[in-house]
């Protein structure tokens, strides 16, 4: 397959800068696979859609200020954006300018309560890194860090952002972009859809700087995604396989959900083991899983999602759950409708 038939035209104003004034009045499509209908609807709606007996599954990662602008001692301004925890205060990072920097060097953040040494190069921009201060690590990346806002949205972070670019239930820091089919949930429509009959069961998937990444290879298959850790509680693994053969619905919230069950059931997990924290076990491990059209789907029966970028990884998996054609008419028709795109737009029920 090629990558260019995977593109759409989107104009530039429905590119969402901001998020709906309040969670669930965000705009709905409803797309339902075995007749290839397309409706609207309003998000608080998603209700109507749930069925007793209903699983729907979140992923509760928490997105952390993960953008720090600094200055070097000779008053160069550098950008460090912190991708992934390896230890104590240290941390994988991408640096700009990656140029000017090098092993050794510290950079000032904030006023003087904080730096961050440079200490060792990884490759293609990205650095080892360890933040340094007396302010616990939290607490500094809260004071100092900024939202990491993907680069499709052409402005600097505010302080909506603290609140709306994360989910409502987000628990698990870790991640550096939303999972934004979340986004779209308020506590309100959470407790009416368990009042349903609908279990919700999180995971966690720690989102890296890779979902923003373009493909790289005009052939489908010859694209690789970054690994990105996960964890799930292991009787909520078994309810998910229960219900399964129950033929129960398994409602994935969003593209990273989708590849933690999808991973699990298909054995594709790297790194798989159990753990145990506190009398919980869990699951962890790495995924690297790309779902792209010809996947077989074993978990999941229905997918809540946004509307995704032209060849990205999150539009070929959609492609691959409803049809690659089925989605090209349906974004069309969105378009036709002024909905919103991308991190802070509407969002999408495929059932």
């Amino acid at each position: 397959m090629k990558l260019e038939d995977f593109d759409y035209y989107l104009p530039g104003e429905l590119i969402a800068q901001y998020p709906s004034q309040r969670r669930e009045e965000s705009r709905l499509i409803v797309f339902r696979r075995n007749r290839e209908i397309i409706s609207e609807t309003i998000f608080s709606n998603l209700v109507n859609y749930i069925q007793p007996g209903d699983l729907l599954v979140i992923n509760n990662t928490r997105v952390i200020p993960a953008r720090l602008l600094g200055r070097k001692s000779t008053g160069g301004e550098v950008e460090v954006f912190l991708v992934r925890r390896t230890g104590e205060r240290t941390w994988t990072a991408l640096v700009k300018p990656s140029r000017r920097v090098r092993e050794g060097i510290v950079i000032e953040v904030g006023e003087g309560e904080g730096s961050v040494r440079i200490t060792g190069e990884i490759g293609r921009g990205k650095w080892e890194v360890k933040l340094e201060g007396e302010l616990p690590e939290y607490e500094f990346l809260d004071r100092y860090g900024h939202v990491p806002l993907p680069p499709y949205i052409k402005r600097q972070d505010e302080d909506i952002d603290t609140q709306r670019y994360q989910t409502v239930y987000a628990s698990e820091k870790g991640s550096v972009a939303a999972p934004t089919a979340g986004l779209h949930f308020s506590g309100e429509l959470l407790r009416s859809i368990r009042a349903k009959g609908c279990v919700v069961l999180p995971l966690t998937l720690h989102i890296g700087p890779g979902t923003f990444r373009p493909l790289e290879n005009d052939s489908v298959e010859d694209n690789r995604l970054s690994d990105e850790e996960f964890m799930i509680e292991a009787d909520y693994w078994e309810i998910i396989r229960v219900a399964r053969r129950e033929r129960r619905r398994v409602i994935a919230v969003g593209t990273t959900t989708t590849r933690v069950l999808e991973s699990l059931a298909h054995g594709k997990v790297e790194e798989r083991r159990k753990e145990v924290i506190g009398d919980t076990e869990y699951i962890r491990g790495l995924t690297r899983l790309f779902i792209y059209p010809g996947f077989d789907f074993r978990v999941v029966d229905a997918l809540v999602t946004n509307l995704h970028l032209p060849r990205s990884s999150l539009f070929l998996l959609v492609s691959a759950f409803a049809g690659r054609e089925n989605m090209l008419r349906v974004y069309q028709w969105a378009v036709k409708r002024k909905i919103r795109f991308y991190s802070y737009g509407d969002a999408m029920f495929i059932i």
